[in-house]
């Protein structure tokens, strides 16, 4: 049967917007208790309320920056006591910044995206798995990319991260393998979200050009697809999921109408 989520604890990142907002919504749906991360505390107030009112579910807020591997730690260790056995975490908070060649990319955008896509990753899986080990129970969804499947120019440091994630998804899997928590990649392509805005620094024109002339894919396609992975049968592990637009093929290769 699949697996009942009500009062399940779920700890989603970057949950203020795009992808996290959406899973903290489906989640909230299910009847779960939600732990949501992020830096922007209005917008985590704001989704917070919204979800309690409408669901009565129970949430705790935590304005945190998934690089500041002390913040983790201290935060998560002081969660209240209804929250701290945490059943699922969604590792969603991520970024691009830019599109230059990979030998003129800033070393500041360098560093954010690591700190964020790949330390921030690993900040989370050391501070919750060992809680989900000692219970033998628990899920990690990190959400990864076309483009850690795929390379593609103007992205190598951001290709690189998710590269990253992969490996760090497929190398938990098999440190947990002997006991019965599961891993999965969620791995998206063109998802209309912030993430464009934020590529672009900003520029909204530029953001918009990403997804123009097709039908790209929506927050709540992918949150959809973490629901799915997550409430399968406890013998059931998604190990990765690659999800497109119709119109898309690969990284690289989107068809557009004119």
């Amino acid at each position: 049967m699949p697996t009942n989520l009500k009062n399940e604890t779920v700890l989603i990142t970057g949950a203020s917007a795009g992808i996290g907002k959406a899973c903290a919504k489906v989640f909230a749906k299910e009847g779960a208790n939600l732990i949501l991360a992020a830096r922007r505390e209005n917008r985590l107030q704001q989704i917070a309320q919204s979800l309690e009112n409408k669901y009565s579910v129970n949430i705790f807020q935590l304005v945190l920056d998934v690089r500041d591997s002390e913040a983790v730690e201290a935060q998560i260790s002081a969660l209240p006591k209804l929250f701290q056995n945490i059943d699922i975490l969604v590792n969603n908070a991520g970024l691009v910044l830019g599109v230059e060649k990979t030998h003129k990319t800033p070393v500041l955008d360098t560093d954010i995206m690591i700190d964020t896509n790949v330390k921030g990753v690993l900040n989370l899986i050391r501070t919750v798995v060992p809680g989900m080990l000692a219970n033998n129970k628990g899920h990690v969804v990190n959400i990864s990319s076309i483009a850690g499947h795929e390379a593609y120019p103007g992205g190598s440091v951001y290709c690189a991260s998710k590269h990253a994630v992969n490996a760090i998804t497929k190398s938990l899997r098999m440190d947990v393998v002997d006991t019965d928590l599961r891993v999965t990649a969620i791995s998206p392509g063109l998802v209309d979200t912030e993430f464009s805005t934020v590529r672009f620094k900003g520029d909204k024109e530029k953001a918009a050009a990403v997804y123009a002339g097709l039908e790209a894919l929506v927050a709540a396609d992918i949150a959809e697809a973490v629901l799915f992975a997550v409430s399968r049968p406890a013998h059931v592990q998604i190990a990765d999921m690659v999800i497109f637009p119709t119109r898309q093929a690969s990284a690289t290769i989107v068809h557009r109408e004119s």
